[in-house]
């Protein structure tokens, strides 16, 4: 058989096994090469509809238009035939083909380059050859700065840095964020290149500016770029530090001390404290033993008047 496993959604394995298991199961060897010609047009539409639209996908936009496909494929088999198995096989190809455009549709205008600004190098397939290859979007505006964010703190505050966009995620490689600063107060002129001072290079987005000084207010800048120095994002931040109010110093007021007569009032005071406690220790013991003495005779009397 004349098989053309070159389009997008051949490019995967199972259903090519799909539709040349599907030609086979054809009663007879004419309607096996009816169906085979059948699906090699489909192929070629398959391949035009692709090359309609960059002729490119991602992974995930072709995982999910095959996987989409091979359910419908699957129903098909299982539905009860109705008309003609030549009609039939045109109508499941047809629907293959509006399944590719459909998920094609939905990925190239925003998902191929969702880049605005900056430089994206990405990874993607031909929908053609099945091969993996390097797809170059330039931003619409051909310029790689993304962008000026003013950052306003306080002096011993901090302030966060994030120049991380979503598209960051498509790059190949593993791209590093270069950080640099220009000190002076930001905005009152034009930097350039040599104006700034190298500061850290990260993996992570972001970076924290601690326990801020005045003179480190300044223009903050990010760079994304690969170990070979291609740049492909850059954002400056403009760090403003303002400085704290002057604070009045606090008046402390200092209780006066106590002379020799505060503490002996104190000390006699203690005493008839004391004393006071005492005696009434001494009134209830007392006390009671007068009433254990009265309560003893009340039951000698008792006793005696029932003899």
């Amino acid at each position: 058989m004349n098989k053309k496993p070159d389009a997008l959604i051949l490019c995967d394995r199972t259903i090519r096994n799909m539709h040349e298991d599907f030609i086979l199961s054809a009663p007879t060897v004419d309607d096996q090469m009816k169906l085979q010609d059948i699906c090699n047009h489909a192929h070629v539409t398959y391949r035009n509809t692709s090359q309609d639209r960059e002729g490119v996908i991602d992974s995930t936009t072709f995982y999910r238009a095959k996987t989409e496909y091979q359910s419908e494929f699957d129903r098909f088999l299982k539905t009860k035939p109705t008309g003609s198995l030549t009609s039939r096989t045109i109508q499941i190809m047809e629907k293959g083909r509006k399944i590719l455009e459909k998920h094609l549709d939905s990925f190239i205008p925003d998902g191929l380059c969702p880049n605005k600004c900056g430089l994206l190098r990405r990874r993607v397939m031909d929908c053609v050859s099945c091969k993996y290859e390097i797809y170059i979007c330039p931003s619409l505006s051909d310029q790689l700065d993304c962008g000026v964010y003013p950052v306003p703190a306080e002096e011993g505050g901090q302030a966060v840095l994030d120049c991380f966009l979503p598209w960051h995620r498509l790059l190949m490689g593993k791209p590093e964020y270069y950080y640099s600063w220009a000190p002076g107060e930001p905005g009152n002129k034009k930097r350039i290149e040599k104006d700034f001072k190298d500061l850290v290079v990260t993996h992570d987005s972001s970076i924290i500016l601690n326990q801020l000084h005045l003179d480190e207010q300044g223009t903050y800048r990010c760079s994304l770029q690969d170990q070979n120095g291609t740049v492909f994002y850059r954002a400056n931040f403009l760090v403003t530090v303002a400085a704290l109010p002057l604070q009045t110093p606090q008046t402390f007021v200092t209780l006066p001390s106590l002379d020799h007569r505060d503490y002996s009032t104190e000390n006699l005071f203690v005493a008839v404290i004391a004393m006071v406690t005492a005696l009434s220790l001494a009134a209830s013991v007392g006390l009671t033993v007068v009433l254990g003495v009265m309560m003893n005779r009340q039951r000698t009397v008792k006793r005696l008047e029932e003899e």
